[in-house]
């Protein structure tokens, strides 16, 4: 590598870039990033029982599959082994509920990588996250079996009846019936934050969620200013004008649930995991800041005004399309440069 060649001058040894090393590699990061996600992932399983293992292995096992497939058509080098087309297919799979046809994790798979991520040249190339728009094209294709979820007896006991997710309840039918559906306010809120609820895999424990997110926080591979920005945004946005999330259905300012904007939905699994992306979000912390208050933004907006209740999962896809001029107009200035 041409960062093998050196230039002595006596008092420095000058080397080409690349000048900043580390152990960090693409597989260490992706492997770590499902572990983080590993728990959420098998409480899941623990609490929809078979047909959220069959729906995540099957989500999994299409992804490596259609990525190996891929490059080697491509005569590319193979590199399922880099954990990044696993790490799409479990958020893929964590992105929709537990119980839908068999034909559905494997279309949404195959859009995934072989569309949103391999058309675009592959991993580091892909404008949007290849995950939420394997989701996206689920919910255009089936959005009512991408819209219900099987009621519970018990964790792992599903019935065979559905209903709505919560934020479809609140949707169609208002707060005070989601808080009837649950008996009371704090069990709501004591069932989104444990996961003992129905809906999309990662919109069931928020507390697994969060220490995973914490856990990558830790790591260094996420920026906390990410997902405390866009939580932060959808808290207070709902607060001031979401009077759909009022108990007593007022419409007036500061009137909204804050604490159930954050719970429900698939704010935490977005803002922890997807918003988070290194290769499509904003290259500078600045940047990362206002991508993520605009998809904080764009998440109230779409549930409070829009005819879909959850707006996450579009919210950080428009702002992945807004990146490349975010960091045009956030690019920091050059050194030796004046403004």
């Amino acid at each position: 590598m041409s960062a093998e060649v050196k230039l002595d001058t006596g008092m420095f040894t000058v080397s080409a870039s690349p000048h900043i090393r580390c152990d960090e590699s693409i597989s260490k990061i992706m492997w770590t990033v499902n572990t983080a996600l590993a728990p959420a992932a098998l409480f899941s399983i623990y609490q929809f029982g078979i047909g959220a293992f069959s729906t995540l292995a099957l989500c999994i096992a299409v992804c490596v599959l259609t990525e190996y497939l891929i490059q080697k058509w491509q005569e590319k080098p193979i590199t399922i082994n880099d954990g990044s087309a696993f790490l799409t297919g479990l958020l893929l799979g964590m992105n929709i509920p537990p119980d839908v046809p068999w034909y559905m994790p494997i279309f949404g798979s195959v859009v995934a990588i072989g569309i949103a991520k391999h058309t675009m040249g592959g991993l580091g190339f892909n404008i949007f996250n290849p995950a939420l728009i394997g989701r996206a094209s689920l919910v255009a294709s089936w959005p009512v079996l991408m819209t219900t979820w099987p009621k519970m007896d018990m964790p792992g006991k599903v019935d065979a009846l559905t209903t709505a997710t919560p934020l479809g309840i609140l949707k169609m039918e208002g707060y005070a019936k989601l808080v009837e559906v649950f008996g009371d306010q704090a069990t709501m809120y004591k069932a989104m934050f444990l996961g003992t609820h129905g809906g999309s895999m990662g919109e069931t424990s928020a507390v697994l969620l969060i220490l995973g997110g914490f856990y990558l926080i830790y790591r260094g591979y996420v920026n906390w200013q990410i997902p405390v920005v866009m939580i932060s945004t959808v808290a207070v946005l709902t607060w001031i004008f979401g009077g759909l999330y009022n108990v007593s259905g007022s419409t007036g300012l500061l009137t909204g649930d804050p604490i159930l904007s954050i719970l429900s939905g698939g704010l935490i699994l977005g803002a922890f995991f997807m918003a988070t992306d290194m290769v499509t979000i904003p290259i500078t912390v600045k940047g990362q800041i206002i991508f993520a208050a605009g998809a904080g933004a764009l998440t109230v907006l779409i549930r409070l005004q829009g005819g879909y209740p959850e707006g996450v999962c579009y919210a950080i896809l428009l702002m992945n399309s807004v990146t490349p001029l975010i960091d045009r107009a956030i690019k920091p200035v050059r050194f030796g440069k004046t403004v």
